[in-house]
């Protein structure tokens, strides 16, 4: 049996080769794993989630000394080039070591790496660095690319992707902000605090669709108020048009009628998605038929069995933590499959952190939402908390935010928990451990340490256990 992997340098490709290294040389005869990343080592030790984290840290220090009015003096300024510098540092590092697994398992006899694009022949049949592989399993792990909205004038004029943000070192005086997802969250903050004077454009009424509504207005308030962006809501993009000192972006309303006023700046920086990266596979030329909702949970196409796609490539849920698991689970399915037994689909219970407010007051959500669990078919108690209801956020000078816990009304299951509010990305893992062991509200022990901010979870633990003991009495 051969096997080809094409992406393994990224996590969900480098988790299906490590998934199947044990069973080469014995059930896989060859396998052969595929990338042309220059260096390699994926989008989010490269250019993705771990250098973004860099550039958060230092605009997070930096909003935190200049809100602080226990402080005197000026607030720092951003030394771009240094963080930069060593963000580049740490993430060749860690790439390196991505690439180093590759190889490693590509050492065994059986086994080989090729450092070259890859096209499809036909549905099986791939051609790679000059020669022809016939495979009897293929897994498509290419990753995503930026998603460029179709906005006249756009390409004209210009625009930055995260990526270029990445690797910055200077930055424009005004920019324009399109896409307020994940990226653009998470980038603004970092935008502000360097010092460009920022607006953003959102499509919706408030940001974070997963989330409660609330959630998305106390975030609009803390960029607002605290990081003094503006923010442009239920607006769309109608032109863009290049001026002597930048851009004008022309907007429309929701109804597409002209009126809101545009926006002049010097940059335009586009966050606006990403999309699977299968353009150069040479597609075409096989059954497979990329569209919205085409890989199902075996991660499989609908007209091919012995063809996966893992991770960013099949646009299920592009968050790191999914690819690896979703890789993982190919490896085994895979192996399965040859082994003419079912295979698994892949599930998983929803677990998103946004690094929202510079870091210093992420969004995060797992399980969930009390809409989301009536829907599913429970009876519910619900209990919201402020962060300001707690002295240590205010001790600590981060009073924003809030968290809102949902139990099954009938037996106390925890069943997810939404928090905006300082440390909400590191309470993500207890809730985790809370949803998918399915605990009992009652059973769980509201004594976090005083004073520290976890105690926010103790008074929600309280007041949901509360109300499924008055119901069950």
């Amino acid at each position: 049996m051969h096997v080809v992997v094409i992406g393994a340098y990224g996590s969900a490709g480098a988790a299906v080769a490590e998934g199947l290294a044990p069973a080469v040389g014995t059930r896989i005869d060859q396998l052969t794993l595929i990338d042309d990343g220059e260096p390699g080592g994926g989008l989010c030790i490269l250019e993705g989630c771990m250098p973004s984290k860099e550039l958060l840290s230092a605009a997070g220090h930096r909003f935190q000394g200049r809100v602080d009015d226990r402080l005197t003096g000026d607030p720092h300024g951003l030394d771009l080039d240094r963080i930069v510098a060593e963000k580049n540092d740490r993430t060749r590092g860690w790439a390196g070591h991505r690439r180093e697994s590759i190889h490693e398992i590509a050492d065994d006899e059986n086994a080989e790496f090729i450092h070259a694009p890859a096209t499809f022949v036909d549905d099986h049949t791939i051609e790679v660095d000059g020669r022809t592989i016939e495979a009897d399993y293929v897994v498509i792990a290419t990753g995503s690319v930026p998603n460029v909205p179709d906005i006249p004038g756009l390409e004209e004029a210009g625009y930055h992707t995260s990526k270029d943000l990445l690797h910055a070192t200077e930055l424009p005086e005004s920019a324009v902000l399109l896409g307020f997802g994940y990226v653009g969250l998470e980038m603004a903050p970092y935008l502000a605090e360097a010092g460009v004077d920022l607006t953003v454009i959102e499509h919706d009424e408030r940001p974070i669709d997963e989330a409660d509504p609330e959630f998305g207005d106390a975030l609009l308030d803390i960029y607002r108020e605290e990081f003094d962006i503006d923010i442009r809501t239920a607006v769309f993009e109608e032109r863009v048009t290049e001026t002597d000192d930048g851009i004008r972006l022309d907007l429309v309303d929701a109804d597409g009628n002209a009126g809101p006023d545009p926006v002049e700046a010097e940059s335009i920086f586009c966050f606006t998605g990403r999309v699977p990266n299968l353009d150069r596979l040479g597609l075409e030329h096989t059954s497979l038929s990329p569209a919205d909702d085409w890989i199902d949970a075996t991660m499989r196409p609908p007209n091919d069995d012995r063809t996966f796609v893992v991770g960013d490539a099949n646009g299920r849920e592009p968050i790191l933590h999914v690819a690896k698991e979703q890789g993982y689970q190919t490896a085994e399915n895979v192996l399965a499959h040859a082994r003419g037994e079912p295979i698994e689909p892949y599930g998983n219970v929803h677990h998103h952190v946004i690094f929202s407010g510079a870091a210093v007051y992420p969004f995060a959500r797992v399980g969930h939402t009390p809409r989301s669990a009536v829907e599913a078919g429970h009876s519910i108690v619900t209990a919201t908390r402020q962060a300001s209801d707690d002295g240590v956020f205010k001790s600590k000078d981060v009073p924003h935010g809030l968290g809102r816990l949902v139990v099954d009304a009938d037996d106390g299951t925890v069943l997810g928990w939404q928090g905006l509010h300082h440390h909400a990305d590191v309470m993500a893992k207890t809730l985790q451990l809370a949803v998918e062991m399915e605990l009992d509200v009652r059973e769980i022990p509201d004594r976090a340490y005083h004073p520290t901010t976890p105690e926010t979870l103790d008074g929600l633990i309280r007041e949901c256990a509360a109300g499924v003991t008055d119901d069950a009495e």
